[in-house]
């Protein structure tokens, strides 16, 4: 079996979730010139989380963390050229009641790697283990996953199982039976929406989300600026997952699934064109603990910033019955 599991890095992680591609509070900023990162520090501190930094062998990790630490706890994970800002809404709602943890994945967010670093789901996937042992945040952990995010936050769960209570997915990438998205028929068509220059973000936010929420032009330069100046990494592991897709089936993505008796809660958008909605019954089909998907309309790839007070109120219900 452990050959098996470790074959999810078969999964197309189609998650096209920006550096810093969040909604902000009212008032959390004035002046016409505005400073990104005093931004996400105010919208996380206006979630109930604090930034933190916690050195594991040669990553030097940085995370959000929210809530007390006695209570149940809860491991968000963001997508593909996401970070930790985009649960920040999400969080907002969690925080009273659950012990949250948002790490910002290797060449991700403020996590730096070196350009040799292994960005391979199986690897990231065990390099997130080795951060909840430093941390210790294994035992007994809720475990939610964002599009990439979802198919690291899968794998771990297959491979934690006695230590996973719950596992959520949001748009879960995959691969798939149900794919007709260009870009699951086709993974070699992400390369055209890694953001390298300026109007690309535009392009990739409009793909993403099917209401786009506000983003002071101000702030959307900026955010375009940090993605491009991440966009090697970027580049990086989207050359390894169109390689991988080229290698690894449905059907092998099926085996490892189908091992999970996790209780699981799955959130799609309807209107995702990145991932379509029809995988999450398929989804649902494979896990053998998994409640009817939570099918959101008028909602695209990005649920939890177009629809993040419904998603967060959902999943707390779903938490609640298997505290």
């Amino acid at each position: 079996m452990k050959r098996t599991l470790s074959q999810l890095c078969l999964t197309l992680s189609l998650s096209l979730t920006t550096a810093t591609m969040t909604t902000y509070p009212t008032n959390s900023f004035a002046a016409p010139s505005i400073n990104i990162q005093t931004v996400l520090q105010q919208e996380r501190a206006w979630a109930g989380l604090q930034t933190k930094k916690l050195k594991v062998g040669e990553i030097e990790w940085v995370y959000s963390e929210g809530g007390q630490a006695t209570k149940p706890t809860i491991i968000l994970i963001h997508g593909l050229a996401g970070s930790r800002d985009n649960w920040n809404r999400v969080a907002r709602y969690l925080t009273p009641n659950y012990h949250v943890i948002i790490p910002d994945l290797p060449a991700h967010g403020d996590t730096q790697v070196t350009d040799d670093f292994d960005l391979s789901i199986p690897n990231l996937t065990e390099k997130l283990r080795r951060f909840a042992e430093a941390g210790h945040f294994e035992k007994d952990v809720n475990i939610a996953g964002h599009s990439m995010g979802g198919v690291i936050a899968l794998l771990y769960t297959a491979q934690y199982p006695t230590e996973t209570k719950t596992l959520l997915l949001v748009d879960s990438a995959g691969v798939f039976k149900s794919a007709n998205t260009a870009y699951l028929k086709n993974p070699a068509l992400l390369n055209e929406l890694v953001v390298k220059k300026s109007g690309d973000f535009d392009k990739l936010f409009q793909l993403a989300t099917t209401t786009p929420p506000f983003i002071p032009v101000e702030l959307k330069t900026e955010q375009e600026k940090l993605m491009i100046t991440q966009s090697k990494s970027t580049q990086r592991m989207v050359n390894q997952l169109v390689e991988m897709s080229k290698i690894y089936t449905p059907e092998t993505f099926a085996i490892a699934a189908k091992s999970i008796d996790t209780p699981t809660f799955i959130v799609w958008g309807e209107q995702d064109k990145i991932i379509n909605v029809e995988a999450a019954q398929e989804l649902k089909d494979l896990l053998k603990n998994a409640q009817p998907p939570l099918i959101l309309k008028n909602v695209g790839h990005m649920p939890i910033l177009e629809a993040d007070q419904i998603v967060a109120q959902q999943y707390l219900i779903f938490l609640n019955k298997h505290k």
